[in-house]
């Protein structure tokens, strides 16, 4: 009997009714927990993560009670324990892998997919033999003819060890650094007189201290008067176009840090001096350049753009993904953090595209623009691993059905379609005019972009507009539109158009105001995770992590944030995302190495290094044991005086396995050990 394994049952139901397919319409017997095939196949599943890790007090009961002397807590052997809410199925899995005499994992197509399942074969004790003879189905579309492709085209699960020890790795690593960690401050807390849990984890702590630290800069900041000057340039035809003063070295002392000038009268004194003088153009430049379409979406790119346009959170775009996925299997598998897509996945296009025309009307028009025979750079399939970006699936419904989801699905699924159109159209093609000029001694400079043919920003509609003022860039992100230039020709045998042909007919002092960085939203914290190299301090690091994935991932992003909002750290302003007082006690109270992001960022390039064999388990675990002692040594030496003002408020939530002697009551909610995508 072959034994096909899912992460949920409506994988697995989707599993059994490709291979039923597949094998002729053979019937299909739904058992508790498993469906069992007319060929004696069977097919069942794990809803979610079936186990957990163990309980400090399972290595040790004296580890009940919090205590600084039991830190840090390292297990020698590691427990996992049955889940009590699916514990029943479990039971169902010990019994099929017993019976089975091959074994398929197709649990989902990334790190954590493939360790809920392996976690469940090794603690279920499976041979050797079958451990090493175990498929893998990767399957990212729920749609039966991508099952079925899936279903035909298994490989070892021997090829992805490598991740799923990443993500044992990164789940161990959780587990002893939030834990101990969590125990010490709190313990340390209760002398400062805090009652509550000072919960501190990895990634989470970091992305609390990220926006601590915007809002602590908001109200800390001071506003300062900068000045800019502009000239205005004639020609005999009345042709006029602008260009803005760049200040020279001598300017240095009257500037800041980012080159604005600060004292007005130096500005003044350039609008007199340029007023009715001649303009020495010294460079006119022109090129024709295009862009290619962007990319199609992974998750946090998706979430970003969403939060931008509609205003979702992570959580809603992640909510609306899913069901899109599993529910209406009208997009592909998406918790993915890749944009490309496999070189064989582009036979398919026409299907997609035609679904696309079927189920959206408003890209409908689009869909029928869209040319097939197209590929974009989005197909490169040595950028694509385990999972490839989210695209629409091949399904079509009708306009009726499609006007039944709810408004957040709809968005999500025109957002991905459309983005997957644009593979299909040409390059945006622009001309780029770059002009400098030289008056009365000053260095001025302008540029301008002219649409020649707008390709896939034609899915844009009217803001590709010429005449609006904005315009769509390759981001898909809204910009300035520039001004149009008349003719430049530098010829000096040409009186009417060489480089002394112009004058600065007028200046204008353009006063301004320094303004502070704004609140974090739900795009800009979810882009800051991505981008999280910008916020690194130390150089090495930053530089090695431009090219890493940041902080957390596509599948924790989302719960990380949320669950930073549950813990009263964080809280909504409208659409702004601010620090509680709770939040801001924390992270003042903290080391520096545990609030910045430098930690985690690391450990998410090593756990990718282990992903593709670069390191060990080994050798991401032993540094990480000498670190947290050190941490652990640092903690017992500081008290979190930051949450004195705070001593009468607690978080809201407690810790299993707390003792009376520590001061922290007992409590059965939310604990450190259980495997979770978020930390």
């Amino acid at each position: 009997m072959k034994l096909y394994i899912a992460e949920k049952p409506s994988l697995g139901r989707a599993i059994a009714d490709g291979l039923a397919s597949l094998n002729g319409g053979q019937s299909l017997r739904k058992q508790q927990g498993y469906i069992e095939l007319g060929n004696g196949d069977v097919v069942s599943w794990c809803i979610g993560h079936l186990l957990e890790q163990a309980e400090p007090d399972a290595y040790d009961s004296a580890y009940k009670s919090w205590k600084l002397e039991h830190l840090p807590i390292v297990p020698q052997e590691w427990q996992l324990k049955a889940k009590s809410q699916t514990r029943s199925q479990l039971t169902v899995l010990r019994k099929l892998v017993k019976q089975a005499d091959q074994i398929v994992h197709a649990g989902d197509p990334d790190r954590e997919g493939q360790l809920l399942v392996d976690e469940v074969l090794s603690h279920l004790k499976i041979s050797a033999h079958k451990k090493k003879t175990t498929q893998r189905c990767l399957i990212s579309d729920l749609n039966l003819p991508a099952v079925k492709r899936a279903l035909v085209n298994l490989r070892s699960n021997q090829d992805f060890v490598p991740l799923s020890v990443s993500a044992l790795s990164r789940s161990r690593a959780d587990w002893l650094y939030g834990m101990n960690m969590t125990r010490a401050y709190t313990l340390q807390g209760q002398k400062a007189g805090y009652k509550g849990v000072l919960s501190v984890g990895r990634v989470q702590t970091p992305l609390l201290g990220l926006v601590v630290k915007r809002d602590e800069e908001i109200e800390h900041f001071v506003s300062r008067d900068f000045y800019q000057v502009e000239a205005n340039l004639v020609n005999s035809n009345n042709e006029a176009f602008l260009m803005k003063w760049q200040p020279s070295e001598a300017c240095k002392p009257y500037q800041d840090e980012e080159g604005r000038v600060l004292h007005k009268p130096l500005a003044e004194n350039v609008c007199q001096r340029i007023q009715q003088q001649a303009a020495e153009i010294t460079k006119h430049e022109q090129k024709d350049k295009q862009q290619p379409a962007p990319l199609p979406f992974n998750l946090s790119t998706l979430q970003i753009e969403a939060a931008k346009a509609f205003g979702m959170s992570a959580q809603q775009v992640l909510d609306g993904c899913q069901s899109l996925y599993e529910r209406h299997q009208l997009i592909t598998y998406p918790r993915s953090d890749s944009r490309h897509l496999p070189n064989e996945q582009h036979a398919l296009a026409p299907n997609v595209i035609q679904a696309i025309a079927q189920n959206c009307m408003p890209l409908k028009e689009y869909a029928e623009l869209a040319q097939p025979n197209l590929k974009s750079k989005a197909w490169n399939d040595s950028k694509v691993e385990a999972h490839h970006a989210i695209i629409p699936s091949e399904k079509s419904i009708s306009s009726a059905q499609f006007e039944k989801l709810n408004q957040f699905e709809q968005k999500i699924y025109r957002h991905i379609a459309r983005q997957y159109l644009m593979q299909f159209f040409p390059a945006y093609q622009y001309a780029e005019t770059k002009v400098e000029a030289i008056i009365a001694g000053g260095q001025f400079k302008t540029q301008a972009k002219q649409p020649l043919k707008l390709g896939w920003k034609v899915l844009y509609g009217k803001n590709n507009d010429a005449n609006n003022k904005t315009s769509i860039n390759s981001s898909g992100k809204k910009e300035d539109a520039s001004q149009i230039l008349p003719p430049i020709n530098l010829d000096p045998k040409d009186k009417q158009y060489g480089k002394h042909a112009w004058l600065c007919d007028s200046a204008n002092l353009i006063e301004k105001k320094t303004t502070p960085p704004e609140h974090f939203n739900d795009g800009t914290l979810l882009a800051a995770m991505t981008g999280i190299a910008r916020y690194v301090s130390n150089s090495d690091i930053r530089k090695t992590l431009k090219e890493t994935d940041g902080l957390g991932t596509e599948a924790t992003r989302a719960g990380i944030i949320e669950l930073l909002f549950k813990r009263n750290f964080l809280q909504r302003s409208g659409k702004q995302i601010r620090s509680t007082e709770i939040g801001r006690g924390l992270i003042n109270s903290l080391p520096e190495s545990a609030i910045t992001p430098d930690m985690t960022a690391l450990w998410e390039q090593q756990l990718n290094a282990i992903s593709i064999k670069e390191l060990n388990y080994q050798g991401f675990m032993q540094p990480l044991h000498q670190h947290l002692g050190q941490l652990i040594e640092q903690a017992k030496q500081h008290i979190p005086t930051g949450l004195q003002a705070l001593s009468g408020q607690g978080q809201g939530f407690k810790r299993k396995g707390s003792g009376r002697k520590a001061g922290v009551k007992k409590s059965s909610t939310k604990k450190y050990g259980k495997k979770t995508k978020a930390s």
